[in-house]
């Protein structure tokens, strides 16, 4: 579903205005002069606002590529929702590194030296709870009482109002999600909230994890199921999978954990119809909606679904150097991204053998792995995995914005949680387990000469693999916590602390802070300790 006519955006203008209550940022208030009394007199509006729920993961505000953006700040292509997630799950790792010198606070990600005053921090705050907002003004406008008291709601229209409404709650469920994984203890509001109350209360990280775990399990059975018609979309497979990265997370978001709960929430994903894609790279190619693998993914349409963000940032700003933008589909590199030399190196001896193919893509700028200038391109080790070419070699529909979906979800990651949680002790066999694995690195390898072996199928190595299969896929900040790796020194990587070779670095870091401007507009709200 996405927002293509002026009706569409005139529709989602009066939600957003409707909505205004729902995050405490309220000093750009959107104005519209359809309200509530006028807008569902077409009772297609109903289906426009879930699609713009949708569109707030891909699209920055209401007008495509740029302008009337949905949050404010001083480059709306820096505020697209995917973009910011990426950066803030792969910036601080052992993956990434970006040299745009003249932005402070995407170097601060880089380094691990962040504050409460990071713009990007607070767009990214704010970008989850407008997704909220969104998602509970759809369900306020769409309970049975406004529905009857409207009349102009036929049955086969209310029926699908009934899985749309499950769909906003997955939407919601998923930044909520986000918001407690990134920032910890934030509020937790719901369509039951009034509009223009108070500023919101602060919701332990454990409550909101609790509220998720609730609704994943109500609404998976009412989500639709997977097949082509729902690609894009929130099916019960991608509220199983979601349901599993909570658990597979739970010890660190409630101090208790829940491996066992992991392989419960993933035997559905498991059971089918995903399978794995014969080839890996056509899940990172423009037409990757084709791929059997993704299970969930936000929709790239270079025609109909333009910004600066998502999989038209990933390709933009992995080119550079020596690579010609025309090889990836695109008109113009950016010179940003590229490999920290750690996350290179998981594919060559003596962390892997030789012949992984998952590497092939990769761009040697003529300088080797090493980084020794974070803001020259050219140091390290390009890696263009997205690229808005399809499998057969032809160019996406534009050069500027691509065709290449962002695979949120898809089944590689889902082998290797099971793989993980039975490790763990959560269960499950650790035969299924070494199949899984080996099932991905055949593919990787074309043949079985990769294959590992029982005794080899650590948690390391696990780790390992997740950054090789699923490296670039806004992962590895949540893996590396997880595992306890991502502060401290135990584990160092370049530029970690802000220093070349790397260095420890404290605990609180495991969480971002709320943002000042947050902190200011809401007196509810208490800091994460260290910031």
């Amino acid at each position: 579903m996405r927002l293509r006519t002026p009706k569409a955006l005139a529709v989602a203008a009066a939600l957003l205005f409707l909505a205004a209550g729902g995050c405490t940022d309220t000093t750009v208030e959107p104005k519209s002069t359809l309200t509530e009394a006028n807008v569902f007199d077409d009772p297609a509006s109903y289906q426009m606002l879930i699609a713009k729920v949708y569109a707030g993961l891909a699209v920055t505000g209401q007008r495509g590529q740029y302008g009337a953006g949905d949050i404010t700040h001083p480059d709306e292509g820096f505020t697209q929702y995917v973009r910011l997630l990426w950066e803030f799950e792969q910036l601080p790792t052992d993956e990434v590194l970006i040299s745009w010198g003249g932005d402070a606070g995407l170097l601060e990600l880089n380094s691990g030296v962040w504050g409460s005053s990071n713009a990007f921090l607070q767009a990214m705050y704010y970008r989850i709870f407008f997704q909220v907002m969104m998602a509970n003004e759809f369900l306020r406008q769409t309970t049975d009482a406004k529905l009857d008291e409207r009349g102009n709601v036929s049955s086969s229209l209310r029926a699908q109002i009934a899985t749309w409404r499950a769909e906003a709650r997955f939407l919601r469920a998923l930044s909520y999600w986000h918001g407690i994984d990134l920032f910890g203890s934030i509020p937790l509001v719901t369509e039951n909230d009034p509009l223009g109350a108070t500023p919101p209360q602060q919701a332990t990280r454990a409550d909101i994890y609790n509220f998720i775990v609730s609704e994943l399990t109500t609404i998976i059975p009412e989500l639709p199921a997977p097949g082509a018609s729902t690609y894009g979309r929130a099916t019960g497979t991608a509220g199983s999978m979601l349901l599993a990265k909570l658990y597979m997370n739970a010890e660190v978001y409630t101090g208790a954990p829940n491996y066992g709960g992991v392989l419960t929430a993933l035997a559905p994903v498991l059971a089918g119809p995903y399978t794995l894609a014969p080839v890996y790279r056509n899940n990172f190619r423009a037409d990757n909606h084709t791929s059997p693998e993704i299970i969930f993914a936000v929709t790239q349409d270079g025609q109909r679904t333009q910004a600066y963000g998502a999989v038209t940032f990933l390709i933009h700003a992995s080119c550079g150097g020596p690579m010609v933008d025309s090889d990836y589909g695109i008109s113009g590199c950016w010179w940003g991204i590229r490999l920290k030399p750690q996350g290179y190196n998981l594919y060559l001896p003596p962390f892997e053998v030789a012949g992984d193919t998952r590497s092939s893509y990769f761009v040697d700028n003529g300088s080797g792995s090493a980084v020794t200038n974070m803001f020259n391109f050219t140091d390290g080790i390009a890696a263009p995995k997205y690229i808005n070419k399809t499998s057969t070699g032809a160019s996406g529909s534009d050069a500027t914005f691509v065709d290449t979906d962002y695979p949120m979800f898809r089944l590689a990651d889902a082998y290797l949680m099971y793989a993980e949680a039975v490790v763990r002790g959560g269960g499950g066999t650790r035969a299924q387990a070494l199949a899984y694995i080996n099932a991905l690195r055949q593919r990787a390898y074309g043949n079985t000469s990769g294959d590992i072996t029982d005794p080899e199928m650590t948690l390391q190595f696990i780790l390992d693999e997740r950054g090789r299969e699923l490296l670039w896929e806004g992962h590895r900040r949540t893996d590396l916590v997880r595992y306890g790796l991502f502060t401290g020194g135990t584990y160092i990587w370049a530029w970690k602390g802000n220093v070349l070779a790397g260095q420890s670095t404290s605990a609180h870091l495991n969480l971002y802070p709320l943002p000042a401007n947050e902190l200011v507009a809401n007196p509810n709200l208490t800091q994460n300790p260290g910031y």
